[in-house]
């Protein structure tokens, strides 16, 4: 348990990260300010100080789980292997990412798509989905991809690696390991994306 961060000007901190290891032990259901205010040794006043209720701290909770996912994903990215290797290692991130902060990601998407979620929420939960689409042109261009709306193939490959990791993240893999799963995904997704599948332009 962190302890006295109000100290150190890092109260906010302390909090949205102890947030996220209660929400994975306790839901979102069983989250409560006065309850970090304890843990965290602070009076029960200190948190309305950078949250103005529990749906402000939640919010909160997911723009930084996509900041941290985002950093996990674009980290993979840039590793300086080969393009397809570097593809499989976005999709583990993101895959790990779902198994080590279950509760986590639902609020993300939950907050995402909610009608009052924050412009700068959206723009950072499509972050990951660019760097998909930047790798995807990447291929394309190196003629190890065939053509294709980038755009698209980006989103399908979202739509098969969320699949699988809500799946991971839910143990409801049957026996089979994450790094196969996440082989088998990444394998079958980037095949399809060389010998060109037709996949109909999808918008969201």
């Amino acid at each position: 348990m962190t302890q006295q961060p109000y100290h150190h000007g890092k109260l906010r901190e302390a909090l949205l990260e102890r947030a996220m290891e209660s929400i994975e032990d306790v839901g979102v259901d069983g989250l409560s300010l006065r309850q970090l205010a304890r843990e965290m040794n602070v009076s029960h006043g200190a948190p309305a100080k950078h949250f103005r209720d529990k749906q402000a701290l939640i919010d909160a909770l997911a723009l930084a789980g996509f900041e941290l996912m985002n950093n996990l994903i674009s980290n993979a990215s840039q590793t300086g292997l080969g393009l397809r290797s570097r593809f499989v290692g976005v999709g583990k991130a993101y895959v790990e990412f779902a198994v080590a902060h279950p509760a986590l990601l639902t609020v993300m998407y939950s907050s995402k798509h909610h009608p009052d979620s924050s412009a700068e929420l959206r723009s950072t939960a499509e972050q990951g989905i660019h760097v998909a689409q930047a790798m995807i042109v990447e291929g394309q261009n190196a003629g190890e991809l065939a053509e294709g709306d980038p755009g698209t193939l980006a989103m399908v490959c979202f739509v098969s690696l969320h699949g699988a990791a809500v799946l991971a993240a839910g143990n409801h893999l049957d026996g089979t390991t994450v790094d196969d799963i996440v082989n088998a995904t990444t394998d079958t997704l980037w095949a399809g994306m060389a010998a060109g599948v037709h996949a109909a332009k999808l918008t969201h």
